[in-house]
């Protein structure tokens, strides 16, 4: 009889590990997802102005010191995504990185320009 206690005692520890486990999954799943959202999201609040200013080449309206802080944060979670192994963090500011850096420098170019006129 204690024999069969133990072993009941052992299916419950094992069945409560497993739902911890399975929820755990899930609430890495969760994450994962809302990863990929955000990640969407910067990536799409990003492309429409960096193709308006590649397009148009007007920077009047952009402050220089926040795409440069824009840029250097990108960069920052990027290398933050690559060491943690997260895919959606790394590529979203791969991406909006590199938007950052070409509004800039269009930015840089525009204002070196203007002062010589």
């Amino acid at each position: 009889l204690k024999k069969l206690n133990n072993i009941q005692n052992y299916n419950f520890v094992k069945l409560f590990y497993l739902r911890i486990f399975i929820n755990y999954k899930r609430f890495i799943m969760l994450i994962d997802i809302i990863g990929y959202a955000a990640a969407i999201c910067m990536v799409f609040g990003y492309f429409p102005q960096a193709i308006y200013t590649i397009r148009t080449r007007d920077t009047d309206g952009i402050a220089l010191p926040t795409f440069l802080l824009m840029f250097l944060g990108s960069v920052f979670f990027m290398i933050q995504g690559f060491m943690l192994g997260n895919v959606p963090l790394w590529i979203t500011n791969l991406i909006t990185g590199t938007s950052s850096a070409i509004i800039f420098g269009i930015k840089m170019y525009n204002d070196y320009f203007k002062k010589k006129d």
